[in-house]
């Protein structure tokens, strides 16, 4: 299925994007339109699908030139054509690897979230969201890679490189560097490009293109799609939509000591009710020894009480008077 050939594929509609209200956004996309790269990935999104799978089954690569066969028609590819249809810078560097290190150090803090340098073996939500999806419009749409989209690998980092410091490429080079290696027979090149071959299949005058079909608008870059791009990205990496990094929260592990100095040494009491008064009286459990103490009883001594002693003083009073 021709489907499958633009299955990861990203294109830009450079009007809508650039009319955002998003500042951010707007540079980035405003940058991209300067390194030279609007003809590419800014062109009519038109497919042609059974041309495409035509000209991916009998492709091949000879002195330099891509040749296929669609609807029984040689086509032939050169990398002047192919920089022609495109509008793509002829001069600036022609491999990555010529990228300077001082540009890939200005661009690791330029795109991080935090101003710190980014780690290049990182994932991508260490960058600010319109580098995010540089990020993405690189590995799609340029480089055409298979794989993890959220890594961010030394290739896609020079790229973005190339964007952010506005360092000179050789775009028609570099870019018809990676058609060949999609028509190469043992290279592990993804396909892709579905889009610009349709472009440079269509003045064939003798080739048999097939029905044309729109390319899935959720694949172009519009307002609305960039939008939806944040919304799914926002909480990635912790950043809110203020685009402001939240704090990592930090499990503080508590020791022994800290616990115990937190929470202070307490006698155990018990509570007991009073019979007389029934008032709620506390009583330590520290071991007190029991001690017999003697009960204090009050006795009388042995005697007249003083009712008796006034009984026989009134006796011997009348004993006297009746003498």
């Amino acid at each position: 299925m021709a489907s499958s050939l633009y299955s990861n594929a990203q294109h830009v509609d450079f009007d809508s994007v650039l009319a955002m209200d998003d500042s951010g956004m707007v540079s980035m996309f405003e940058a991209l339109e300067a390194s030279g790269l609007r003809g590419f990935l800014g062109c009519p999104a038109i497919v042609y699908e059974d041309a495409l799978v035509d000209f991916f089954e009998n492709a091949s690569v000879r002195n330099g030139l891509v040749f296929s066969t669609v609807g029984g028609q040689i086509v032939k590819i050169s990398e002047k054509l192919f920089a022609e249809s495109f509008e793509l810078p002829e001069e600036g560097l022609e491999e990555l690897s010529e990228m300077s290190k001082d540009a890939i150090f200005d661009a690791r803090s330029i795109v991080s979230m935090t101003g710190e340098q980014i780690n290049l073996s990182g994932r991508k939500n260490q960058m600010k969201m319109p580098f995010r999806l540089l990020c993405d419009i690189m590995a799609k749409a340029i480089s055409v890679k298979a794989g993890s989209f959220n890594a961010i690998t030394v290739e896609k980092f020079s790229l973005i490189t190339a964007v952010v410091c506005s360092v000179k490429m050789n775009w028609a080079k570099y870019l018809f560097g990676v058609l060949v290696k999609m028509v190469s027979a043992k290279s592990k090149q993804a396909k892709g490009f579905a889009i610009q071959i349709s472009l440079l299949l269509a003045p064939f005058p003798m080739v048999e293109l097939g029905e044309s079909s729109v390319f899935p608008a959720s694949k172009i870059l519009s307002k609305k799609t960039v939008l939806r791009f944040v919304s799914m990205n926002i909480q990635d990496g912790g950043e809110k939509a203020a685009g402001v990094a939240k704090a990592k929260a930090v499990t503080k592990k508590r020791t022994a000591a800290d616990t115990e100095a937190a929470v202070p040494k307490k006698k155990r009491t018990s509570k007991k009710r009073s019979l007389s008064s029934l008032e709620m009286v506390v009583v330590a459990e520290e071991a007190v020894p029991v001690q017999q103490v003697a009960k204090t009883v009050d006795v009388e001594e042995p005697g007249c009480s003083s009712a008796d002693a006034q009984s026989e003083t009134g006796k011997e009073e009348e004993k006297k008077q009746g003498r």
